[in-house]
């Protein structure tokens, strides 16, 4: 199984709403909260991108919670975790 990170910063309704929605479909993930200036550098070397949340699954960049939602609807982001 491809391991899944959710970057985060705390408390928003879209992370959390992020958090529900791997829960419900019974995802295991490890949560990142992005904090300081130097979290935010590090997400943005690895990503690309500064926005919470994102998910990443392996070492691909699934994205933001549009991008998981259409992902989990279309059976690619079980097909993702799967590897």
């Amino acid at each position: 199984m491809a391991e899944i990170t959710l970057y985060i910063t705390e408390p928003t309704e879209t992370c959390t709403r992020i958090k529900h929605l791997l829960d419900a479909h019974g995802f295991e993930y490890t949560t990142v909260n992005v904090e300081t200036d130097e979290e935010r550098e590090a997400l943005v070397a690895k990503t690309g991108r500064m926005q919470c949340p994102l998910v990443l699954v392996g070492d691909e960049l699934l994205g933001g919670l549009r991008e998981t939602v259409e992902a989990e609807k279309s059976g690619r982001l079980a097909e993702l975790a799967a590897r």
